[in-house]
């Protein structure tokens, strides 16, 4: 008996070795660009942000004052109200609460997002009388200049992250600027869309630019250009939005006054086999 208790409780077992800790560490080192990638705000989301939010219309909640210097918003849509209180008393009120602002351009940093507003601290009443972005025929009460209700000026915010932006979309982006600019009611340029014919709404959905299209209808299906170029030939002046650099798609979308007369894809450095587009399904 004492040798079977030997047996089953005397045998020896090498001891576990526990993993190093510098192993250890290898092995979170490694994962953690793993992690911090999941974080990053990818190209796709940065397109869709700024076609979200250029050329879109919100009301003004607060008093908007016109600054030279951006206005800081935090992520949660607080202020510093004296700072705001300061600039408006220099440089007057870009909106008041209740006016139509639009956003006309969008630029996003490392860890803050930048928004233009109604063209900027030079922009404001000016740019409105020449702005052709998102707004319909000023007979059918769409556009700003037919109701009066755009803001006086122009400004710039800025949105604090204070970290490197991680994925986030357009909508949520209104969420956090919601107690400054609310743009959660029906924006005109939606309104505007929804008075289009439903093949021009369904090709603005699906991000095509057809022949025909006016200039406000390509930048609400496209945004704005990575480039224009004019050209004259025969008297007659042409303008060429481009869109997207190599390597990759680049679309030429060409304007004759104020209406699309041909649109051309090329692929540029992505070698021979992609310099034709493929067939559509």
């Amino acid at each position: 008996m004492r040798h079977d208790g030997a047996i089953g409780f005397g045998r020896s077992y090498a001891p576990r070795r526990r993993p190093s800790c510098a192993l250890t560490l290898g092995l979170l080192t490694a994962t953690l660009p793993l992690f911090a990638a999941d974080k990053k705000l990818l190209f796709e989301d940065r397109v869709e942000i700024v076609r979200g939010l250029v050329a879109e219309y919100g009301t003004a909640k607060t008093l908007l004052p016109r600054s030279r210097k951006a206005l800081a918003v935090e992520t949660n849509g607080t202020f510093d109200k004296s700072e705001w209180e300061a600039a408006g008393k220099k440089y007057g009120p870009a909106a008041k609460p209740g006016d139509q602002v639009q956003i006309t351009k969008v630029d996003l940093g490392d860890d803050k997002i930048v928004l233009q507003i109604n063209g900027g601290f030079n922009g404001g009443r000016k740019w409105y009388r020449n702005a052709q972005i998102g707004m319909g025929d000023p007979a059918m009460g769409t556009g700003p200049n037919s109701t009066g209700a755009a803001g006086p000026g122009g400004t710039t915010i800025e949105l604090l992250f204070h970290k490197p932006l991680e994925p986030m979309k357009s909508a949520d982006i209104k969420k956090m600027l919601a107690p400054v600019v609310n743009f959660e009611m029906q924006s005109v340029t939606e309104t505007y869309k929804e008075s289009l014919p439903p093949e021009t709404q369904k090709a603005i959905k699906e991000k095509r630019v057809l022949v025909g299209m006016d200039r406000e209808q390509v930048l609400m299906t496209l945004g704005r250009p990575d480039r224009k170029l004019r050209e004259t030939k025969g008297g007659v002046e042409t303008e060429d939005w481009i869109y997207g650099k190599p390597p990759g798609k680049i679309t030429f979308v060409t304007f004759e006054g104020d209406k699309v007369i041909r649109v051309k894809d090329d692929y540029a450095g992505l070698g021979s086999e992609a310099s034709v587009p493929p067939p559509p399904v």
